[in-house]
């Protein structure tokens, strides 16, 4: 699913500069990595876990003041090597600016990510 015009969502598949984002790339297996995608969403502050399936996860992330949603989903798709691509798509529900919110959270978990897998 593409980004809406406002500039309150980022996606590594957009076509766009100011919605792109890149995937995170991992070295590992995808359930290594889901599994460690999954700790780290569960551990976050006002996040929720509303979808898992074998390639996608999808969460809800609510701001700490004025309680807006922000939807983010991962997605795994198969590939034939041992290293793992995770597509993300975070958008803001409503508003107009996120004042770079979901990008920086991507960020976040990226960073995350990338240390625990290699603990």
């Amino acid at each position: 699913m593409q980004c809406p015009e406002t500039p309150n969502c980022v996606n590594s598949q957009a076509t766009d500069e100011k919605h792109f984002i890149q995937p995170i790339l991992l070295v590992g297996t995808q359930q290594e990595a889901q599994n460690r995608l999954l700790k780290i969403l569960k551990a976050w502050k006002r996040s929720k876990i509303i979808v898992v399936q074998d390639n996608y996860i999808r969460a809800e992330f609510k701001s700490k003041l004025f309680r807006f949603i922000d939807d983010v989903e991962f997605y795994f798709p198969a590939i034939e090597k041992e290293d793992v691509i995770i597509h993300i798509r975070s958008a803001s529900r409503v508003g107009h600016s996120d004042f770079g919110v979901n990008r920086k959270r991507i960020e976040e978990i990226r960073i995350k990510l990338k240390a625990n897998l290699q603990q």
